[in-house]
């Protein structure tokens, strides 16, 4: 870029990141709109990234060492067997990531935002409207303003999405994820069911389980993080299939004794204490949405993270994908003479990715929730044919940045 005035949409980690990217390249002013006016920093959620592609977003400079992080090396997958508490593994698998708290991510991401960059939360953006070679935002405080270029980084839901392309909605995959963390020290025991460096798998007919540490929400030590995916009653469902009706992350009553069924029946005693220990308020639900825009950039509006596609969490790479999103976008815009020429090489190299990264979430949430093989009768060979056969071997943990840009 040659100066411009630039909006980002959205303040998360995927605003973060399109912020210092379009900074980074030569805007000569950026407002970011985060609709959210409490402190993002307190999501105390877990983020893993692939320890390759953090080595590439570390030399392009996006996040480094000082940022706190626990190293993950390995994955057992266990089932339930009445004569070990925490349950027998049936396979380990290697688990090359780094696991970070969401909230302390966003901090070291906000941190690298240049001070002339003016941040607004509690600022909300009601509409995106293309105007000849820019866009006008009209604000839900009243009032419209005017940029050369938006970057959509506002989440599944995103106005900016929206004016790119109407049609592109997000659709429910017909289950959900139960997310939940509590500090490492009311883990119980014994201290070997849980290895530090691993990221367990708790697997029974109809779903799974992923728990790991990540630094703890505020000081030092760890929390633990789990998700935990399986369809949700028959009863339950239909309020999740309509994405537009709003972000419903409660969970109620019915989900809750639904969730404790299952681990009742499934899990091994350890981990059975893992869910129960888990207070209500720092427990909340996901719903699984599909979506892959057929293009990432139309006019003046370009599009980044979630709001460009979204992945089930089975991929490993929802972070991952914003901030290599936001990586791609810098780097067009430096190298390319002209604006237009640059969101069009963006849309190149990312539309395609997105597209394939969907498919492989699709592809993974089969393979581990929606048809299930006889768990308990696998043994490692079995669990690494089923891994490949699943199709995670290619993209799992995010793609790996062209080592040449797309001309």
């Amino acid at each position: 870029m040659r100066g411009g005035r630039v909006a980002v949409v959205g303040g998360s980690i995927a605003g973060c990141a399109a912020a210092l990217a379009v900074s980074r390249a030569g805007a000569a002013e950026v407002v970011v709109y985060e609709r959210t006016a409490g402190r993002l920093a307190d999501r105390g959620v877990g983020v893993a990234l692939h320890s390759d592609r953090y080595a590439e977003l570390e030399a392009a400079g996006y996040v480094d060492a000082a940022m706190p992080w626990l190293p993950l090396t390995h994955r057992p997958w266990v089932v339930r067997d009445g004569s070990r508490r925490a349950g027998r593994a049936i396979a380990v698998l290697p688990f090359p990531f780094r696991s970070y708290n969401w909230g302390s991510l966003w901090r070291g991401l906000r941190a690298r935002i240049p001070d002339t960059v003016d941040y607004r939360g509690g600022a909300a953006v009601t509409a995106v409207v293309p105007a000849g070679d820019g866009a006008v935002l009209r604000l839900a405080e009243g009032g419209e303003e005017r940029f050369d270029l938006v970057v959509g980084a506002d989440g599944y839901r995103s106005v900016v999405r929206e004016a790119v392309d109407p049609g592109a909605v997000p659709a429910y995959g017909g289950y959900l994820a139960w997310r939940g963390t509590l500090p490492a020290e009311r883990l119980p025991g014994p201290a070997d069911a849980f290895r530090e460096q691993d990221l367990v798998t708790v697997v029974f007919p109809g779903g799974h389980m992923v728990v790991y540490r990540i630094p703890a929400s505020a000081g030092p030590g760890a929390d633990v993080n789990w998700v935990f995916f399986t369809a949700p009653p028959d009863a339950a469902g239909a309020r999740f299939a309509d994405p537009a009706a709003g972000p419903d992350r409660v969970v109620d009553p019915l989900l809750a004794r639904h969730q404790g069924d299952l681990v009742e029946r499934h899990f091994p005693p350890f981990w059975q204490e893992v869910v129960r220990g888990t207070r209500a308020e720092n427990a909340f639900l996901q719903p699984m949405y599909d979506l892959a825009t057929p293009r990432f950039a139309h006019g003046r509006l370009v599009l980044l993270g979630d709001a460009a596609s979204l992945a089930r969490p089975h991929t490993g790479s929802g972070a991952i994908k914003a901030l290599q999103d936001a990586t791609v976008l810098e780097r067009v815009l430096r190298e390319t003479d002209d604006l237009d020429g640059a969101l069009r090489r963006y849309d190149a190299e990312r539309a395609p990715l997105g597209h394939q990264t969907l498919v492989l979430g699709r592809q993974l949430g089969l393979a581990q929730v929606q048809r299930t093989p006889d768990w308990a009768a696998m043994d490692q060979p079995a669990v690494e044919r089923w891994w490949r056969s699943s199709g995670a071997l290619t993209g799992f943990g995010g793609h790996a940045l062209p080592r040449r840009p797309v001309p």
